[in-house]
């Protein structure tokens, strides 16, 4: 295995932890909470809109004609969505782990996004550098930049309803490795089980999970605690950070 293209891509992943930096700051603030969440709802939305769908799409045209591939864009995006309700409504109750376990749910859901989002991510990095490792480098700097409000939307909530760093980190942690993991993934099984049909339904399916958890459970929460303007505001920063993001290295 070539360590080089690992290497780029681990860099990519553990920027994720650099999310965490504002659950060290000495004392916890409602408006950080606030802003955090909204700020992480925008991101979370435009990564949906003007990544994870139309990557999806493009590798669904290489197979398929464009109604074709346009329908199963949305029949899995749809399902996304709907396994995202399901898992909604078996997940369990979190009133023993968490004073407010809602807000610990919300943590636990970002997690669980990032993770199923930054396997692929990390699958696409390794080869790009493999191929080409100027390009891959590029990739992974654009990748770096939205895995830390990433990191934001995981570990702020799981640390303002736990009170607990160290399990704010074990999850944001854990959402970082997942990158490292598509590598290893796209070194030892690619050539023999994933082609551009898997990856295309792969990304429209997390689409549906990122787009719900953005506009169902980030948002909702951050406008719970009666702060609209700071929400908007921080939602609308999220959006514009994520679209200079996009231009600028894709």
């Amino acid at each position: 295995m070539d360590m080089n293209p690992f290497f780029i891509t681990c860099m990519a992943g553990f920027s994720t932890l650099l999310g965490s930096f504002l659950i060290f700051k000495q004392q916890a603030s409602n408006r950080i909470l606030v802003a955090s969440l909204g700020f992480a709802s925008g991101v979370m939305m435009m990564i949906s809109i003007m990544d994870l769908l139309p990557t999806s799409f493009a590798f669904l045209t290489k197979s398929f004609y464009i109604i074709p591939a346009l329908l199963i864009l949305l029949l899995f995006f749809g399902l996304g969505v709907l396994f995202s309700l399901g898992l909604n409504y078996y997940l369990p109750d979190m009133k023993a782990i968490s004073g407010n376990h809602h807000l610990y749910r919300v943590g636990i859901f970002s997690c669980l996004a990032i993770v199923l989002h930054n396997i692929p991510e990390g699958m696409i990095t390794y080869i790009t550098s493999n191929q080409d490792i100027r390009l891959g480098v590029h990739l992974a700097i654009a990748i770096a930049l939205h895995n830390i409000p990433e990191g934001i939307s995981i570990s702020v909530p799981i640390y303002y309803s736990t009170g607990s760093r160290i399990k704010a980190l074990k999850y944001t942690l854990l959402s970082a490795l997942s990158e490292p993991f598509g590598a290893i993934i796209a070194f030892w099984f690619l050539a023999y089980f994933i082609d551009d049909r898997v990856m295309g339904v792969l990304y429209a399916f997390i689409g549906g999970l990122m787009i719900y958890i953005a506009s169902r459970e980030l948002l909702p929460e951050s406008l719970s605690y009666q702060k609209k303007g700071t929400t908007y505001f921080s939602f609308l920063a999220g959006c514009v950070f994520m679209l200079i993001c996009h231009f600028l290295f894709f």
